[in-house]
């Protein structure tokens, strides 16, 4: 018994010790496209960040102008937008390392918002030509261009602009997306909270077009944009908390995560259902680990009750990208545009946006 204890310590040791190397050797090997300068034949600009940290490691260079594949359409960027994620991409916390390079970023761009103009198609693309004006999803975008799929674009309706379409994609997708999962009906009594950023201008409107009573949650200041864009009945939460008051909800779609488990319970319906949208702002803040780990216990508590609380993963779809483009058609939903910068101005772009308190999208306009 000695020999097989003695034998699985040693053994534990050295597997610890070998995983300390190899993460050392990972560490150190990671690098990428920074470190190697090669001659650029078709150069645009582009933004690009080589280390991980503030907006400051945000530069705008030249690079090389992409090429589109058999299935892929080129398109001059007119305008992207940022979003949730790309604080973190930029920054780099420990737990995304893990994907996205540990010492360095692997990938160094960023975007996945567009709207801008075909340029040139690949000869299996059968839906777009060249002068088609397109929205809808790509990567990098914070680019003069960029190569999409195309099932990730749709047509811009004529009466939107460039910037507003450019604002739409993923913060719409995650409204769309999240409500959804809810199975609203029209009639039903929706409170948003976290009504005024990218997803929850989104979300108001998105939940007036299923029919829905909607009450908007945000801060005195921005009690009128809310109204402004369709919701019902506004809630200052500086002056009321929405969970102390006696109104019930059929859903509750929380972009902000503030409220624990049995205080959502409380003003939720029987059947009601809460949809864990977001953590509350961009980037990393105070409260951002507690609020992801108050996320993934409200989800696992509420299977022992009626009420559901829902997570979900954000998907790129074609079909919801066609409604989205409708319902802006349509005048139902109109983009909220808080602050429009150049390409060149990313990096003040981004200093304002991890501030957390934009009203709607913060779009960035290529000139």
């Amino acid at each position: 018994m000695k020999q097989i204890l003695k034998w699985t310590g040693a053994t534990i040791l050295l597997a610890l010790i070998l995983s300390i190397f190899a993460g050392f050797i990972a560490y150190w090997r990671s690098t990428n496209d920074c470190d190697h300068k090669t001659a650029l034949v078709n150069p645009m600009k582009a933004i690009r960040f080589c280390e991980y940290g503030s907006p400051d490691v945000l530069k705008f260079e030249d690079v090389e102008k992409p090429a589109p594949n058999d299935d892929q359409v080129l398109i001059r960027v007119h305008a992207a937008s940022l979003n949730f994620i790309d604080p973190g991409v930029m920054r780099g916390p420990w737990p995304l390392r893990l994907i996205s390079g540990l010492r360095k970023p692997e990938k160094t761009r960023l975007g996945t918002d567009v709207a801008g103009q075909v340029e040139a198609v690949g000869k299996n693309v059968t839906l777009f030509k060249a002068g088609d004006e397109v929205f809808g999803a790509a990567r990098p975008s914070l680019a003069e261009y960029v190569c999409a799929r195309e099932r990730a674009l749709v047509i811009k309706p004529a009466n939107v602009t460039f910037e507003q379409a450019g604002s739409v994609p993923w913060a719409g997708f995650t409204a769309l997306q999240g409500l959804r999962q809810a199975n609203i009906q029209p009639g039903q009594k929706v409170l948003i909270n976290g009504a005024t950023g990218g997803v929850g201008t989104f979300a108001v409107q998105i939940a007036k077009s299923f029919g829905a009573e909607v009450t908007g949650v945000c801060s005195t200041g921005k009690v009128e944009l809310v109204r402004s864009i369709g919701a019902d009945h506004v809630i200052d939460y500086t002056k009321d908390d929405f969970t102390k008051g006696d109104q019930r909800y059929d859903v509750i779609f929380d972009n902000v995560g503030n409220h624990s488990f049995s205080d959502r319970r409380r003003v939720l319906t029987p059947n009601g259902v809460c949809i864990l949208a977001g953590i509350g702002g961009a980037g990393l803040h105070q409260e951002t680990w507690g609020r992801i780990v108050g996320n993934f216990e409200a989800d696992l508590l509420s299977r022992f009750v009626r009420q559901k609380f829902v997570s979900y993963v954000t998907k790129l779809d074609k079909e919801d990208l066609k409604l989205l483009s409708d319902l802006m058609q349509t005048g139902k939903v109109i983009p909220v545009i808080d602050r429009t910068y150049k390409l060149r101005e990313i990096a003040e772009a981004m200093r304002y946006f991890e501030e957390g308190h934009a009203r709607g999208k913060v779009v960035i306009a290529v000139e």
